[in-house]
């Protein structure tokens, strides 16, 4: 397998060339077939590795050799030998009794993700399948069919065993898929696409089941939505501090260049780009103001250490897309099977776990500005909670978006709690060390959901306060981000109803458009 690094994260547009199963996978990739529908493909290398590790499989069952999961049972069953004559039922079976999953379905994108990353591990033959297997993955794949999949009961430990046998299950004609937005029988579903279901042979049910393919998937698009979020994130930090006319001196590269986190060298200098040319901070150069509060004056240092935490996660997660995960591994130009432990989700956990933490310090300190914004005994004549002048008391302005934002950041706090801190024992103590990395993915998600809708709020608010300094001018990349805000939520000249502000300006954050509307303005954020 080619090595891989950090350096092969990259932030893709949505395209219509396929992606090519069996070679190396950026995140980027995986967020273009998962969000954009960009199709899949196996590659040619790859289709005839899959055939050599099935034709040994074939072999290792017509030898009658003992191989787990082969011709054993699974799990503490492992020690039952299985009659040739059983194999299929035998992976039926597998299948069947592990799609046990609770909770509300997986979002498309995820299942879809779950689709590409299964395809992925088995693309690299050592997995045992046949190449129709794989083809049925990726033909699910394009014609937009997606398994029903729940959400809950993995605890990534023999892999993610519950999610991914409702993947399998859907193959075989069983279970339910959403077809075109609608959720059929999963045999109408693949009939409709023109797909025809899958009759297990040996390995095949085992090899569908064991892996990391839900954690993962949902971990790249989470972690993916972070690094844009950071950006967007030192936008409306940038946006408050000229709103309440702090000062750049923290941002001077030379701070960062005494202590070089790469993420603090990045926060400072977007800050700094985007602020060049404020009218605002021009006019308050020379203040008595020396420092800013924390939540200003820190900015690189902690939305740097998110960046730093997210650059970390997405390095793991790039390993863990291009990585076999299953068990057993089949190594035929060997003649070699080995049992071991690739499908536990410890990597993948931990990650996860850190990056959570790190997104839920975006919001923090982005709740931390809000309140300052609100607040007319430090927002340097700001008035009280950015209602009209005059009219506080009459009108509350948007006050209620900081008690918004302060139980998002709450909420966070618990979700943050380390799910890979716990461990709880399965298969009668087979299977008695878990990472419940599927948990710590899914928190994840929920995390940056949460620091989404905060930052949002901080945009907004930063933008009525922006309004209040005219008639000095904003600089051009605030200005930039003021006016995006302003073609979806008009200034606030009196009390209304907020939902609709907040959600269009969240759009714009989880699009993308308000840091494209910036970078239109000042080039390039980093």
């Amino acid at each position: 397998m080619p090595a891989l690094s950090a350096d092969s994260v990259t932030r893709e547009p949505p395209g219509s060339a396929p992606v090519l199963v069996g070679e190396p996978l950026s995140l980027g990739q995986v967020v273009r077939v998962a969000r954009y529908g960009a199709p899949a493909a196996l590659a040619p290398e790859a289709r005839a590795r899959v055939g050599a590790a099935r034709a040994y499989v074939d072999r290792l069952v017509a030898e009658g050799r003992v191989a787990y999961g082969v011709t054993t049972g699974f799990g503490r069953l492992a020690q039952v030998r299985i009659d040739p004559a059983d194999v299929r039922a035998l992976q039926r079976h597998l299948v069947l009794s592990h799609a046990a999953g609770v909770g509300a379905p997986l979002p498309a994108e995820v299942v879809r993700a779950m689709l590409l990353l299964r395809a992925q591990s088995l693309a690299w033959g050592h997995s045992g399948v046949r190449a129709e297997v794989v083809d049925l993955l990726l033909g699910c794949l394009n014609a937009g069919l997606h398994p029903v999949v729940p959400s809950q009961g993995s605890v990534g430990a023999s892999g993610d065993l519950a999610p991914l046998a409702h993947v399998a299950l859907a193959l075989l004609g069983e279970g339910e898929a959403e077809l075109g937005g609608v959720v059929l029988p999963a045999a109408e579903a693949l009939r409709r696409a023109g797909l025809a279901p899958l009759v297990l042979e040996a390995k095949e049910g085992l090899a569908l089941v064991n892996g990391t393919q839900a954690m993962t998937a949902l971990g790249v698009l989470a972690v993916e939505d972070a690094r844009a979020l950071a950006v967007c994130a030192d936008v409306a930090g940038a946006m408050t501090l000229e709103a309440l006319q702090g000062t750049l001196a923290a941002f001077d590269a030379r701070v960062a260049s005494l202590r070089p986190h790469p993420g603090a060298a990045a926060s400072a200098a977007n800050v700094r780009r985007v602020s060049a040319g404020s009218g605002i901070h021009a006019a308050h150069a020379d203040c008595p103001k020396v420092q800013d509060a924390y939540s200003l004056r820190c900015l690189p240092q902690v939305h740097g250490a998110t960046r730093d935490a997210l650059a970390h996660a997405a390095a793991v997660l790039v390993r863990e897309v291009n990585a076999v995960t299953d068990n057993p591994l089949l190594f035929p130009g060997d003649d070699l099977v080995l049992s071991a432990g690739n499908f536990h989700g410890q990597p993948v956990a931990l990650a996860c776990d850190y990056a959570k933490l790190a997104v839920a310090e975006l919001a923090n300190i982005a709740e931390r500005r809000v309140a300052h914004l609100m607040d007319p005994a430090v927002s340097d004549g700001l008035p009280a909670f950015l209602a009209p002048p005059g009219g506080a008391g009459l009108h509350s302005g948007l006050m209620i978006t900081q008690y918004t934002a302060a139980s998002l950041v709450s909420e966070n706090k618990v979700l943050a709690h380390p799910a890979s801190a716990d461990s709880i024992p399965t298969s009668a103590n087979q299977e008695d060390h878990v990472s419940m990395g599927t948990t710590s993915a899914r928190h994840l998600r929920q995390v940056v959901a949460h620091a989404r809708w905060v930052v949002a709020i901080e945009v907004l608010c930063a933008a009525q306060a922006l309004e209040y300094r005219r008639p000095l001018a904003p600089a051009a990349g605030t200005g930039a981000a003021l006016a995006a805000v302003r073609a979806v939520a008009p200034p606030l000249a009196g009390d209304r109803a907020l939902g609709g502000d907040l959600r269009a300006v969240e759009a714009l954050v989880a699009s993308g458009a308000l840091v494209r509307a910036v970078e239109g303005a000042v080039g390039g954020l980093g």
